[in-house]
């Protein structure tokens, strides 16, 4: 499966821990940010809402200060339904209930 993964400054550490963790069971397309310095988050979630929007990406990980601001830009694309997850139950009713990608 590949994924898409990508965040804001404030998301950047998590972003990188995870890539590594998880290195060995997907593949990871990274549409950035590159480092902690200070960044527009839609210039990362919009690239990554349209890889999935256009199946280039499986699904897509959006990691922000809040979450709020990378769900909103992702949800502007078509076929592209980000859920905010704030816990392993969350993420999982939201696969499950609401076909979050």
């Amino acid at each position: 499966m590949k994924i898409g993964i990508a965040s804001d400054h404030a998301g950047y550490d998590l972003k990188e821990f995870i890539k590594e963790t998880y290195k060995n069971l997907y593949s990871f397309e990274d549409f950035g940010t590159f480092s902690n310095e200070s960044v527009d988050y839609p210039d990362f979630a919009h690239p990554l809402a349209a890889s999935v929007e256009n199946n280039m990406n499986t699904k897509g990980i959006l990691i922000c200060g809040s979450g709020n601001g990378v769900a909103m830009s992702a949800n502007k694309h078509p076929n592209v339904r980000a859920a905010l997850c704030w816990s392993e139950e969350i993420a999982q009713l939201a696969r499950l209930h609401n076909d979050a990608n």
